[in-house]
């Protein structure tokens, strides 16, 4: 892309970043849920401990196989988390390669598509085990309805 001289090379390259940026934003708000998720599996893992005492042999049977099922919530939640979070620290990178080609009149294209396209391995390891872990939310509870009657 040509660059205009009356904007210079700063503007160019902030107008390069533009779109990185916002896959950006739409990764932080993924980390947000995820970690929601998190903070709602340790929360129950948790409330385990506190009720431990007071569950007889069968309620600890239950709440081991329960608690099992957590851990592997836990499990994948930290890797999707993690596939995140290096995501967005490649688009980063992605920028900063961007400016650092502008600056330099240097071709780093390569680079910069290297990191992208990284990324985009990342984030959609990421989904696929924010899927996973919907998938074992859904399917490890079990609710009795003639327990609340």
């Amino acid at each position: 892309m040509p660059v205009d001289p009356g904007t210079g090379y700063i503007a160019h390259a902030i107008q390069l970043a533009i779109a990185p940026v916002f896959l950006l934003t739409g990764i932080a708000a993924l980390l947000g849920v995820m970690t929601t998720r998190l903070a709602r599996v340790i929360d129950r893992a948790r409330s385990f401990e506190s009720m431990w005492p007071a569950l007889d042999a069968k309620g600890r049977a239950a709440a081991r196989l329960e608690i099992a099922d957590l851990e592997r919530r836990r499990r994948v939640c930290n890797l999707a988390i993690s596939f995140c979070t290096t995501a967005a620290l490649l688009i980063c990178l992605v920028i900063v390669v961007l400016f650092v080609e502008e600056f330099f009149a240097t071709n780093l294209k390569w680079l910069a598509g290297g990191l992208f396209s990284g990324a985009m391995i990342a984030i959609i390891c990421g989904i696929a085990c924010f899927r996973r872990e919907v998938h074992l939310a859904t399917h490890t509870i079990s609710l009795d309805p003639g327990r609340f009657e």
